[in-house]
């Protein structure tokens, strides 16, 4: 195979390029997460980089993506994944150079794709300038002001401040050393302690994260991702947890205003530039508060992301999400995975199918085929939601979780901070495979080692390979990416529950050509809804297959049917005939209005 097939597509007609140009192209946005580090090695030298992404954008417009969010790409000394940030206003030099980030965002623009950055603002690297001043600095000098300084507790302070819980498990407060070698003040870190928490308090922390913000906006940038969105502020009384109604650490409500003032600078720019949020906030109600018309215009919903396999818990999930969206007029938004997920084909092949971060372990028995089709099913039903779908970088290949990494490979500080039972998040950043039947499978221009080592058994889950098979997991999106955009009712819009299309197990007609011994699955086994007058989508979460509704007319399905019936683990979308009542009046759900 040509060495072009990586950058168009040979298959299926090319996709158009999406408008640029529609002020609500967020709402129904298709958006892949690229995690430079591991998406293309440009120049040969085991990492991803900026040069591997240009020369990729062909395959990302085949896709059939309308935006790219790239994870942190600025220097960093890396103590966790570039989420420690040196300069945020440059390109890592691994990654390549600030003229090539400006080159990549306007040649993806041409293709009709646009760029969000990752912006971190809870936290700094320790060797970003601030710190590095802040560190020389006299106790109770304005340069320690930015941060959070203490002395500590106890007569000599050699007590923490306080016993915050970290993201990374562990303590918070790491203690200083004064010049001349003696114990010094203590500073707050809620990750590493390369990643000192900055004080939100302080005006000089807010102007420069608005600068930061103009500065990427003048560069082109469609949006912004605001990770750990809702960490910022911390009680200055330094209460412990508990101590108080609200927590002295997350989703404080001063940090509205700064979503206010962020939110003014992204509309004082032409077109739109979104906001959107990492939060992790479990009262709906308060996650769906970022998202007034003034503040964000979209936040991740880990709620799904974190469900059980089962329709009920989907149903939940899905109607929760909507109804809270509803009165502030937000689109909802749709991951199955991102660099901090265990992948969905290996997730959903566990016998707990949900994700929790403190409940990753080494030696997790998984099935690689059922978590296969259920990745398969699941990409199919997000894809058919309303609002924007994110895709995580290799998710469109089915790849699974790399579980068997040399233990001294590991980077992941998760891994480090847990004593070693955590596996950490290095498994789903491998670096993802594009043509060969060997590692390192094009990853790089000359079969350089990558940075983290690939499976031997990739070489059938190479982008090449699964180009060239129509059964493939890529050929199954670039086929559902293709369906959403050309078809009305999917993307932003309502959904209504189609129960009364799926009787219970024993109203299944015993004319079906389903055989006797697998009927029809519970009634509790199926996820069904409509989007508009003529199109559906249904899950099937069971294990039997499940006849499908009469009047429809098969648009794609995740696995092959079963005798005209929907086999389970798997998921259909249907086209309605007029055979079929166009209107169904149970269980809708309504979306919200569309605003700017």
């Amino acid at each position: 195979m040509d060495s072009d097939v990586l950058t168009r597509a040979d298959q299926a007609p090319a996709a158009p390029a999406p408008p640029t140009t529609d002020p609500l192209w967020w709402r129904s946005a298709v958006i892949y997460q690229v995690y430079v580090r591991s998406f293309a090695d440009g120049n040969g030298d085991g990492t991803g980089d900026l040069a591997g992404v240009r020369a990729r954008l062909g395959y990302l417009k085949d896709l059939g993506v309308d935006a790219i969010w790239f994870n942190p790409w600025y220097p960093s000394p890396l103590a966790d994944g570039g989420y420690d940030v040196q300069d945020y206003r440059d390109i890592d030099p691994r990654f390549g150079t600030l003229a090539e980030a400006e080159a990549l965002i306007a040649e993806a623009l041409e293709l009709g794709i646009r760029t969000i950055i990752d912006v971190v603002p809870n936290h700094i690297s320790d060797q970003h300038p601030w710190f590095q001043e802040a560190l020389a600095a006299e106790p109770g000098s304005p340069a320690r002001e930015r941060f959070w300084f203490h002395p500590g507790k106890g007569e000599n302070g050699d007590e923490i401040p306080t016993h915050w819980v970290s993201s990374f498990q562990g303590e918070t407060w790491t203690r200083t050393t004064n010049p001349d070698g003696t114990p010094g003040e203590w500073y707050l870190h809620m990750f590493t302690p390369e990643q000192p928490d900055l004080n939100w308090n302080h005006p000089d922390v807010r102007r420069e994260h608005e600068d930061i913000l103009r500065f990427w906006f003048d560069r082109g940038v469609a949006g912004v991702r605001i990770d750990s969105a809702a960490l910022l502020i911390k009680d200055a009384d330094l209460p412990e947890v508990g101590e108080k109604p609200d927590h002295p650490t997350e989703d404080r409500d001063e940090l509205h205003d700064v979503y206010r003032s962020w939110r003014a600078i992204a509309d004082s720019y032409p077109g739109t530039r979104v906001l959107v949020g990492e939060i992790w906030v479990p009262d709906i109600d308060r996650f769906t508060a970022y998202l007034r018309p003034d503040e964000m215009h979209t936040a991740f919903n880990f709620d799904f992301l974190a469900r059980p396999w089962g329709a009920a818990s989907f149903r939940e999930s899905i109607s929760a999400t909507l109804a809270a969206h509803a009165p502030v007029g937000a689109p909802s938004t749709w991951v199955l995975s991102n660099h901090d997920v265990t992948r969905p084909v290996t997730r959903y092949g566990r016998e707990d199918t949900a994700f929790a971060f403190l409940k990753k372990r080494f030696g997790v028995p998984t099935d690689p085929q059922l978590g296969l089709h259920r990745a398969r099913a699941a990409a199919l039903l997000v894809a058919a939601l309303p609002g924007s779908l994110y895709i995580y970088q290799g998710d469109e290949l089915g790849l699974p979780e790399v579980e068997d990494l040399p233990l001294d490979l590991i980077e992941d500080p998760m891994h480090f901070r847990s004593g070693g039972t955590d596996p950490g998040r290095d498994g789903c950043r491998v670096p993802l495979p594009w043509t060969g039947s060997s590692a390192p499978f094009g990853f790089g221009p000359d079969g350089s080692a990558p940075w983290l080592p690939q499976p031997a058994g990739w070489d059938g889950l190479t982008v090449e390979a699964q180009l060239a098979d129509p059964d493939s997991t890529l050929t199954l999106y670039r086929e559902a990416l293709r369906l959403r955009r050309a078809l009305p009712a999917l993307g932003d819009g309502p959904l209504a529950w189609w129960d009364d299309a799926f009787p219970a197990a024993d109203a299944v007609p015993a004319a079906s050509a389903v055989p006797a011994a697998s009927a029809g699955p519970a009634a509790s086994d199926v996820l069904a809804f409509r989007r508009g007058d003529d199109f559906a989508c249904v899950v099937n979460t069971g294990d039997d297959p499940v006849p499908l509704p009469a009047g429809t007319d098969l648009l794609l399905s995740s696995s092959p049917l079963e005798h005209g019936a929907l086999p389970g683990n798997a998921t259909a979308w249907l086209r309605i005939g007029a055979a079929t009542d166009p209107h169904p009046t149970a269980h809708t759900t309504e979306a919200p209005a569309p605003r700017g």
